[in-house]
């Protein structure tokens, strides 16, 4: 290059070249390092494209094409297209092959959830594909604490190539031991059983096993139809006036110290049970762990003893029959003495009765006569149509068989007995069936627990027809002259014009009757110009206190208790107290207790024809059927079937 002469001018600088030597180590050193170069740009680029690749994948697989998450155990849908079967009580699925789905709601008449099952997953194994079985138990174990670590670890060294860990694994418990990457764990489908009103219509609900199948109530009854629904199962129940039921029944309970209770609402027209109750009750969140005791529904299962609402049953036969009319008079003066048993009327007015007398004081005496001119076979015939034989037809497995004397012991003991309620043991659920069918016009309807079409005003039951329309006003009558007049007033509810009919029924014991020991009962239905609901309350082995006089009495511990259920379900059902024109409509429905003489035949046993007394001579029964010393003052439970009617009832006359 050109150099600068010293202390010459820098514009008369001489340009002149220098030369510099480059050994070969520089040049091998340069080389190198190009070539480093060269090496870390190349993997910089395919760093670069890497990274481009990755970003492009993530982009697309999260944003521009995301993928749908696998059907997951605990998240399922029900497809939407179903193939509802016609004749099916609900519609149910016909193609096998769609996926599995929920067992269905069961809601109430509101819809309102009863019942509903929540999706949850199972855990199963197979302990071939572990590495370290144990390190697996004990990781499980710290995942989900409520784990047994011992069942784990024997069944995951079981050897087994399929072991069940865990059942209903809620979604975080399922996350969890997904996110432990343990090989040979695995998930299935499952759900869980939920009764969001826990206690409530416990036993009408029943319950489900661990497999989810129906074991009990309308659980069971519509297993198969929960199972493959598509559409909730609406039960007839209005878990309104349930709630009001069971209330009052545990107030009552509570109050007079019983063991046990039950209540009934039914539409006397549809047959449609708004309310079934039972105590005690249970959890039914809790349904594998409760005594066989809770799960016992009274109001289909236990068989009683009727009492006196068995009189409406009586006089019904008899006016319907044409044996007897109001006008007639029966001996209640004088005790009816089979051997060395005796038949009276607690607290009686020792007179001949009127008909409507003989209901309106509840005299077994009165019946017992009434049963007689009826005789055996039609009271059988009668008894039999009402259904008082058999089954009852509800959706309910644990509906239960009447207990009924044979044809064979059906003499005149029976025919007596049986006259006021006793003799014969049916549920509860078969007197407000029958109680229904004396009050709607005669006919005899089904009860169900499924929710039925609404009936137009003017329209009929639906059922068979069982009495003449002229019979069932009749008794209308005489059921609310229980209530105004007889030992039914504390039922009364202004407005709604309730009529009913007590029964107290003395519980069967090893030795016979138990004294003071009842099953209490009042049936009513309501109003009673135009019925549409009955209503059923019975406390078991009440006991009175100062507010009855220490009475335990029907018409002092039941009837109150259907009249605050009254009172506080109708306006809930849309009827509101009439009272505008409640003196024309009591007018309406008014009958004298001593009505005066019509056409037609007089009654054998009325005063033109007084016997000096009614006394069947029948053998004794055996000394063990009751103490000889017993005055038959109260009706009895059946406890066990009976083979005779030698258990005399007793006279229930203060219900």
């Amino acid at each position: 290059m050109p150099a600068q002469g010293a202390g010459a001018p820098r514009q008369g600088a001489v340009p002149r070249m220098e030369y510099v030597r480059v050994t070969a180590p520089d040049l091998a050193r340069r080389a190198a390092l190009a070539t480093t170069h060269r090496r870390l740009r190349a993997a910089a680029l395919c760093f670069l494209l890497l990274f481009a690749a990755v970003s492009l994948k993530l982009a697309d697989a999260t944003v521009l094409h995301p993928l749908q998450p696998r059907a997951p155990q605990i998240a399922r849908l029900p497809p939407e297209e179903h193939d509802p079967t016609p004749g099916s009580i609900l519609p149910v699925v016909a193609n096998a092959a769609l996926p599995h789905r929920l067992r269905q709601m069961i809601v109430d008449r509101n819809n309102q959830i009863l019942a509903v099952s929540l999706p949850t997953a199972e855990l199963y194994a197979n302990p071939r594909e572990m590495i370290d079985t144990a390190a697996a138990a004990d990781q499980l174990k710290r995942a989900v604490p409520r784990l047994d670590a011992a069942m784990l670890r024997a069944r995951l060294t079981s050897g087994r190539a399929f072991v069940y860990l865990a059942r209903r694994l809620s979604p975080q418990e399922e996350l969890a031991i997904n996110d432990l990457g343990i090989p040979g764990l695995y998930f299935q489908p499952s759900e869980e059983r939920h009764y969001p009103r826990g206690r409530l219509a416990a036993q009408v609900l029943g319950g489900v096993d661990v497999d989810e199948r129906g074991v009990a109530g309308v659980e069971r009854f519509f297993d198969r139809d929960l199972r493959e629904a598509v559409e909730p199962l609406r039960l007839s129940l209005d878990i309104r006036v349930q709630t009001v039921v069971r209330e009052e029944l545990t107030a009552a309970m509570v109050q007079f110290h019983a063991i046990g209770a039950c209540g009934i609402v039914m539409d006397v027209r549809t047959g449609e049970v708004l309310a079934m109750v039972s105590l005690p009750d249970y959890d039914a969140n809790a349904f594998g762990a409760t005594p066989a005791e809770a799960r016992f529904n009274r109001a289909v299962t236990g068989m009683f003893e009727p009492g006196s609402t068995f009189k409406l049953q009586t006089a019904a036969m008899a006016l319907d029959s044409g044996v007897a009319h109001i006008w007639d008079q029966f001996d209640a003066a004088q005790p009816i003495h089979i051997g060395r048993f005796t038949i009276t009327d607690f607290q009686g007015k020792h007179r001949w009765l009127y008909l409507p007398e003989v209901l309106a004081y509840s005299s077994n005496l009165g019946a017992a006569h009434i049963a007689l001119a009826v005789g055996a076979e039609r009271q059988r015939a009668w008894l039999r149509q009402m259904g008082m034989f058999a089954r009852l037809p509800i959706e309910l497995p644990e509906a239960g068989l009447p207990i009924v004397p044979s044809a064979a012991n059906w003499h005149e003991v029976a025919t007596m007995t049986i006259g006021f309620g006793h003799g014969i043991a049916v549920s509860p659920l078969h007197v407000v069936r029958g109680v229904a069918t004396l009050a709607n016009g005669g006919l005899l309807i089904s009860p169900t627990l499924l929710a039925q079409p609404a009936l137009a005003e003017d329209e009929v039951a639906r059922g068979q027809r069982i009495m003449q329309p002229a019979t069932s006003d009749t008794l209308r009558r005489l059921m609310r002259l229980v209530v105004t007049a007889g030992y039914g007033q504390k039922a009364d509810v202004p407005g709604y014009f309730v009529g009913g009919k007590t029964g107290t029924a003395e519980k069967v014991g090893a030795h016979g009757y138990k004294k003071h020991t009842n099953v209490s009962a009042f049936v009513s239905v309501f109003p009673m110009n135009a019925p549409r609901y009955a209503v059923y309350m019975m406390l078991d082995e009440p006991h009175g206190d100062a507010s009855t006089g220490g009475f335990s009495t029907a018409g002092q511990v039941s009837a109150p208790a259907a009249g605050r259920v009254i009172a506080r379900i109708g306006p809930m059902l849309g009827l509101l107290p009439q009272t505008a024109d409640a003196a024309a409509i009591e007018a309406g429905l008014a009958i004298p207790l001593q009505p005066a003489r019509g056409g037609g035949i007089a009654h054998a046993l009325a005063p033109e024809h007084p016997p000096a007394h009614h006394a069947p001579m029948i053998a004794p029964a055996p000394a063990r059927t009751a103490d000889p010393r017993h005055d038959l003052r109260h009706d009895a439970q059946i406890t066990a079937p009976v083979a005779t009617a030698l258990y005399l009832a007793p006279s229930d006359a203060a219900r």
